[in-house]
This record gives structure tokens, sequence and C-alpha cells, in this order.
């Protein structure tokens, strides 16, 4: 995107995420990169006061919060020949108009991938440990456990499932490397031999599941994964497994879930449910052995300046007449996130 003039850039997003996307050494680097105005931050495409600066736009740095983006967006930003989306997918975002009309997008999902695998790790680790359930009995006991009690605890030889070879969970695999785990990979797209490379050993979902103490979903929210862990699959884990889910509620059945779980064979570490959140009366709020965040595993607080910092390099890079390094393209919208 070389130009003799810095293009005409736009926010577009929630403007409360700003100032953590773009603190001032990022915003500078912008300013220096391109026409922006930092106090304009666009929450709707038809607000009379934002039309000067969209018939002028050709890029917009989107984020949460921001309006989708279709053939209305391209009637008022007629210019427009870049989004670079400060946040993780863009699947809902981007409409089939942009992609029609060239539009090139990038996004930071690579580096919000980064917090995710982070978390992840952090409880593969507690959970081998059986944290959660000996913080429950000292709280009530107010006593040290039994050996008998810690005998099946520790994470030396620890089977880990790994489902998705996601930029999540490629990341996971690297950071999984230092530990003493045996590291399972279900993933359709990678081969064997690609599999071995990123330390893992490959193979089907149902064996995965079958031979895994600690299964960590990391697949795509896409149609060919909806419910990919039914009752049928939930019940190939083994009594006393572990279940993390950080990727989308909407890859377990829920119903299922809630059983195997108010049963207590299973144990699970949601970050992310279906719904999202879960109703008010929901059981798993209480069960000693659920830990539920409040979908926290992704970019947050002094996190998002990660992600402000992917998008200022992909400018400068578009600037150059260099190619994104995070470029989405329509063709791959099928199979990632």
């Amino acid at each position: 995107m070389p130009s003799p003039q810095p293009p005409r850039a736009v926010f577009a997003m929630d403007p409360v995420h700003l100032p953590l996307l773009f603190p001032s050494p990022l915003m500078a680097r912008l300013r220096k990169t391109s026409d922006i105005d930092p106090e304009l931050v666009v929450r709707d495409f038809t607000d009379p006061a934002s039309a000067a600066a969209l018939a002028e736009a050709e890029v917009l740095i989107t984020g949460w919060g921001c309006p989708h983006l279709d053939a209305d967006v391209l009637a008022v930003a007629p210019k427009l020949r870049a989004v670079l989306h400060a946040a993780g997918s863009v699947r809902s975002l981007v409409g089939e108009a942009l992609w029609k009309h060239g539009v090139t997008v990038s996004s930071a999902v690579t580096a919000n991938a980064l917090p995710v695998a982070e978390y992840t790790l952090a409880m593969i680790l507690l959970a081998g440990k059986d944290t959660f359930t000996h913080r429950e009995r000292f709280r009530t006991s107010r006593a040290y456990p039994t050996p008998a009690e810690t005998a099946p605890t520790g994470n030396v030889g620890r089977r880990v499932g790994v489902i998705g070879a996601s930029r999540v969970g490629r990341r996971l695999l690297e950071l999984l490397r230092p530990f003493d785990f045996t590291v399972l990979l279900h993933d359709p797209y990678v081969s064997p031999a690609e599999a071995a490379e990123l330390g893992a050993e490959s193979m089907s979902l149902e064996d995965l599941l079958r031979h895994s103490d600690i299964v960590s979903l990391h697949a795509p929210d896409i149609p060919e994964t909806y419910r990919m862990l039914d009752g049928d699959r939930l019940a190939l884990i083994r009594d006393g497994g572990v279940l993390i889910n950080t990727s989308r509620g909407a890859l377990i059945d829920p119903e299922s879930l809630t059983d195997e779980l108010v049963s207590g064979r299973l144990h699970a570490i949601l970050d992310v449910t279906e719904p999202e959140p879960l109703p008010v009366g929901s059981p798993l709020y209480h069960l000693p052995n659920v830990f539920l965040t409040p979908h926290i595993a992704g970019s947050l607080g002094n996190e998002l300046e990660r992600l402000g910092r992917t998008v200022v390099e992909e400018l400068e890079r578009l600037v150059a007449g260099l190619p994104p390094v995070h470029e989405v393209r329509h063709a791959d919208l099928a199979r990632v996130a």
C-alpha cells in the first residue's frame, strides 16, 4: 500500500478498549504512519459525525464492538483498502462484500492466542496437582491431605490430549514441551509426522479421549465441530478425567456435559460455556469439580497492548508496500476460528 501521503485511517470499535490497545507510544507510531484522529472512534457507520472521515478512509482499525462490515460500509467508505483487526476472529465481523471488493484483512488473532495458551498451561499444571479438589477439601477440613488422598496427584507422565492444532493449540504444544507429559493431538489437518514435530502423538478423537488424563479443546467453532464432544464422546473420557475448554462452548453438548459433571465422574475447567454466561440457576456454579472463569483466557488488561502492537506493525508494513504478516484469507474461514 505504498502512498505519497499517509493513508487515512479510522478507528471502529468500542472506545473503552482504545487506551489499552494503543497506549501513548503505540498511538504515536500510528499517527506517524497514518492520518488518524485518535479522538474519533466509530460505533455507527451511519453517524453523520463520522461521514467525512469514513469517506476518505483507506484503513479501518477495528476491535471488539465494531459493527458488522459489509456493503453498507463500502458505501460510506468507498476508498477502503484494508481492515486491521485488533482482536481475534474476523469470521462474524467481515461480510462477503468486503471479501469480494478485495479489501485486505489482517487480524491480531495470533497475538491473542498467546494468553489463551498460557492460561491453559496453568490450568493443566493445576489440574495435574488436583489443586481444585484439595482446595475444596482444605476449606472445609482445615487439615492437610493424607498420603492416600494425594496418591493420584502429580504431573509426571500425565497424558494431555490437545484437540485442535490451532494457533492456540500449537502455542500450547510448545509450552508443554519442557514438562514430563505425554502429549496427544487430534487434528484432521495434521499428519502424524507433523504432529511428531509439534511434540505430540497424532490419533483419532475417540482414541485421544480414551487415553488422556486431561483433555484441552482448541478447535475452531465451525459447523463441523458443533457439539463435537457429545454424550457418547464425553463418556469415553476416563473416570476422574479433566476437560478444559478455552475455545467455544458450542463444541460441547451442554446437557451431556452437565450430566457428567453433576454425577461427579469428570472434572472441568471452563472459561467458555454454552450459553455464555450460564443461567444463574446452573448447577455448574456450585459444583466442587467445576472451575468456572468468565471468558478471561484471551487478552485482557495489559495484554491488549500486544494486539495493538500487532496492528501498528501491520500498518507499517502496508505503508511500506509489504504484505501483512497476519493476513486473513477468505478461503481459510471454512477451517479456522
